[in-house]
């Protein structure tokens, strides 16, 4: 048991010591075994795990440490403060904002519940839990979506939306040398999610991009909500990923995929005829085309069409680069170099990129309702050009950015979270970001 304790320490070690690389503790696959699992729950005489069972010799279903899947991957990933691999900041405090900055956001958002009064007599509300996926981690308070009994789109039950219900957490799933995708074949060597892991060698693989589960997975502890259809989506994150944009922006490079691997389990949120456009089109066949490529590069902000495509990039509103799905290794070798945090690529897209589901939502969970990267509820984003809304402004100084219509419950410093931080100013006098490929404003 000496030898787990010192393999345990390192694997701790690994995980919370590195900010911004996550991959020297998965390593793009399973990672260390006792860093999510214990035997006996039992070291040197006294209980081991990190959950609420922590009884000696008194464990929890599938050996984790934590209560659940989610509450065991929490331990990690869940922090008050930054870092690379933080998703979860518990401090949700009244006016205070979730810090996390990741491109994914953060699930503190779920606890964040807003209200506001826009004109005499109504009161609107953003209830916490539509501001992402309601994964269930008993341990930090974050239970099923009390709202919705399955997936939009879908039948994935609800009460069994975990981590791993996205993740896998054996990391099975790889970019294999050849330039295919498989589970088998060739060992990891390192993580296939960030811009400084060399492209796998001959006999070697890469792993997923954030170990996202694809074709054939059902995780063991969730049999019957039905197996994925689809691989996990191409995309590369620069390596510092969970940081504020008030300077330059996170770039991830996103290559194909991500709305095929969303409707494993929204299936039927983008089935409809493109021609008929009944819903809005989503996937590596959802061609932004020359028209809407041109608006999105000449749209800098409301009033402004003078952008051009070598600066118009905006990561509010991210894009897929295109690419052939079948050969994932080439694509990902081609739009690593994109995936920057230093403001040195902002080109925009090609006529042959395309629109996906992060376009306009955030994976995890976002400050706005259904998970948006803004808000589609008001008729302006900044009311004020040189600040973001606020309730705890002062009117007599802010007289549009202080009014609720505008505000909708947020402090300022929850506001300009939920937008990355970006710098108000940036952006002006600004509508919804819809218009940075539509230009209806």
């Amino acid at each position: 048991m000496k030898k787990i304790a010192v393999v345990f320490s390192i694997a701790a070690g690994l995980c919370l010591g590195f900010a911004g690389r996550a991959y020297a503790f998965h390593s793009g696959g399973v990672a260390e075994c006792q860093g999510c699992h214990t035997m006996h729950n039992s070291l040197d005489g006294a209980a081991m795990g990190t959950g609420t069972n922590n009884v000696q010799f008194q464990g929890v279903q599938y050996l984790l440490i934590g209560q659940d899947q989610s509450s065991t991957c929490l331990n990690c990933h869940g922090d008050s403060g930054t870092g690379g691999y933080h998703i979860f900041d518990d401090n949700v405090a009244a006016g205070v904002a979730p810090a996390n900055l990741t491109p994914g956001g953060d699930f503190g958002w779920l606890k964040k519940n807003f209200s506001w009064s826009p004109r005499a007599g109504v009161i609107e509300t953003s209830d916490g839990e539509r501001h992402g996926h309601n994964i269930v981690a008993v341990e930090d308070g974050l239970l099923a979506d009390g709202t919705l009994a399955t997936a939009p789109g879908g039948t994935y039950p609800a009460a069994s939306l975990t981590c791993i219900s996205c993740h896998d957490p054996h990391g099975k799933y790889r970019y294999l040398s050849t330039g295919a995708f498989a589970t088998t074949g060739e060992p990891i060597k390192a993580s296939g999610s960030y811009n400084n892991t060399a492209e796998p060698a001959a006999g070697l693989a890469v792993g997923a991009y954030r170990i996202l589960a694809g074709t054939g997975y059902e995780p063991r502890s969730q049999a019957g909500v039905g197996a994925f259809a689809s691989q996990p989506p191409v995309a590369v994150a620069p390596s510092s990923y969970n940081r504020t944009e008030a300077v330059t922006e996170t770039r991830v490079a996103y290559g194909v995929g991500m709305s095929e691997w969303c409707a494993n389990c929204h299936t039927d949120i983008h089935n409809n005829s493109l021609a008929a456009k009944l819903i809005h089109p989503a996937g590596n066949d959802a061609e932004l085309g020359a028209t809407y490529a041109g608006l999105y590069d000449s749209y800098v902000v409301t009033g402004n069409l003078t952008g051009t495509n070598a600066t118009s990039y905006n990561s509010l509103v991210p894009f897929e680069e295109g690419g052939d799905p079948a050969t994932p290794v080439t694509v990902r070798s081609a739009v690593k170099p994109h995936a920057v945090n230093n403001g040195s690529v902002t080109t925009g897209p090609s006529a042959t990129a395309n629109v996906m589901c992060l376009s306009c939502h955030r994976a995890h969970a976002s400050g706005w309702d259904s998970m948006t990267r803004w808000s589609n509820a008001m008729e302006f984003l900044t009311a004020e050009a040189n600040t973001w809304p606020g309730s705890d402004l002062n009117p007599a100084t802010y007289p549009d950015a202080a009014a609720a219509k505008f505000h909708q419950g947020r402090t300022n410093a929850e506001y300009s979270a939920a937008m990355g931080n970006k710098a108000a100013s940036s952006l002006g006098y600004q509508r919804s970001l819809c218009n940075k490929c539509h230009a209806k404003d």
